[in-house]
């Protein structure tokens, strides 16, 4: 099954803005924890490549591979918004979230041994942190068809200008 995320908003990075300061990662744990703990974040700054620096979250997924594989119902997705929750009741740590992510973007808490996932600071008016703090504007709030477009529009800028 390939992993959709055709519908929710979810925090992309452009790898060419990304120079990878993690300050994504530091301003996340402090929003979600009180400590500037990149350990702590929902938020990844990678390597993907010697010069490929890029920053991944959970990507809100259409049928979410993260909760259909939680066995004790602990994740549930928004119908409206495609966040993932946790229950923090329900859930024990076991990790097939972990496994059946794509992008790996969901943790596990040391101390409380919970599944920890981006919830894109629903809880702030102003949205995730990690966007509003990007020093280089790298991360963004988007849809896939909004970035689609955004492809699109830059292919036919650079047709037309004959880069």
């Amino acid at each position: 099954m390939t992993t959709s995320t055709s519908k929710y908003k979810y925090i992309t990075c452009d790898p060419e803005l990304c120079i990878g300061c993690q300050l994504c990662e530091y301003i996340c744990s402090y929003t979600k924890t009180g400590e500037y703990n990149t350990y702590r974040s929902r938020i990844r700054t990678i390597r993907a490549e010697e010069i490929l620096i890029t920053a991944v979250a959970c990507r809100t997924c259409e049928n979410a591979p993260c909760v259909i594989a939680c066995t004790r119902d602990a994740l549930t997705q928004d119908p409206e918004t495609g966040i993932i929750h946790v229950n923090a009741d329900r859930c024990d740590g076991c990790a097939w979230c972990i496994e059946a992510c794509d992008f790996g973007a969901i943790s596990i808490n040391p101390e409380t041994k919970l599944a920890e996932i981006c919830d894109q600071c629903e809880d702030l008016e102003d949205g995730p942190q990690c966007v509003k703090w990007c020093p280089k504007d790298a991360l963004e709030l988007t849809t896939p068809d909004q970035r689609a477009q955004r492809a699109r529009r830059k292919l036919a800028k650079e047709d037309v200008l004959g880069m």
